[in-house]
């Protein structure tokens, strides 16, 4: 880790991580957002949403990182050989 003064000291992680902290950011935030819609619209939200979104947040999550870790390098090698 290293400490970057220019933003204000905050603690940087070494670039060669950056694969897989894109993974992990990626697999958090889609599979909860999506979990949680998938989840409200089949059975709703009241008291118990929290205790049936969270099974399928860790389900959804369990799959969507080692997705996403395998799939991202193809897709920007797809991207760049599309786009100018």
């Amino acid at each position: 880790m290293t400490t970057d003064a220019a933003h204000g000291g905050s603690l940087k992680l070494p670039r060669r991580h950056a694969p897989v902290l894109f993974a992990l950011l990626m697999s958090v935030s889609l599979s909860g957002v999506l979990s949680a819609v998938i989840t409200a619209v089949h059975s709703g939200i009241d008291g118990q949403f929290f205790g049936r979104w969270l099974p399928a947040y860790v389900l959804a999550w369990s799959l969507a990182f080692p997705g996403v870790t395998f799939a991202a390098p193809k897709v920007r090698r797809l991207v760049e050989r599309i786009t100018d």
